[in-house]
């Protein structure tokens, strides 16, 4: 049997090359990150760090952040259709589709055919799903004072108008 040379099962030397230095990732606020930053970058890093906070304070109840969003616009608008609800929250129909059957099971939320189009699915919340919706807003409620801490009424509406006015503007696109 041949055996193979030591030079050739042996890697080569490994070369020390030295490193470049590591470039720093400026924290929240800082650079590109803060007020430098693109607008829309700006509020994409908000959103992400609300969603997180979001998400950990309801973890305890079993509820995530898409599905107190999906509870919030069921409350405020009983009777949607899937569909709807998926426009309403920015979710895909698929993903609104395994939240909903989620809270059903969980019995959160019922389902009614609509009136006229049998096809069509409703969903409202039930005392269940009320309760569970309110135990998430006073949680949600404390990060929203969190957010508009330092703001007085006058500048949080006039952001409220703002981001509003972004979303109705930029629909049409």
């Amino acid at each position: 049997m041949l055996r193979k040379s030591p030079s050739i099962t042996r890697s080569k030397s490994r070369r020390k090359t030295a490193k470049p230095d590591a470039v720093r990732v400026p924290a929240p606020g800082e650079g590109k990150r803060g007020e430098q930053g693109y607008l829309g970058y700006l509020l994409r890093q908000a959103h992400a760090a609300v969603r997180l906070t979001m998400e950990r304070s309801l973890a305890d109840l079993g509820v995530t952040s898409p599905q107190f969003a999906v509870l919030t616009m069921l409350n405020a608008y009983p009777g949607l259709s899937g569909a709807d609800v998926a426009r309403l929250t920015f979710l895909t129909p698929q993903t609104v589709g395994v939240i909903i059957r989620n809270l059903e099971r969980d019995g959160a939320i019922v389902m009614t055919p609509h009136p006229v189009h049998g096809r069509i699915q409703q969903w409202t919340l039930t005392p269940r799903g009320t309760a569970l919706l309110k135990a998430c807003r006073e949680r949600v409620i404390a990060l929203e004072k969190r957010l508009a801490a330092g703001l007085d009424v006058k500048a949080e509406a006039s952001i409220r108008r703002w981001l509003a006015g972004i979303a109705a503007d930029l629909q049409e696109d």
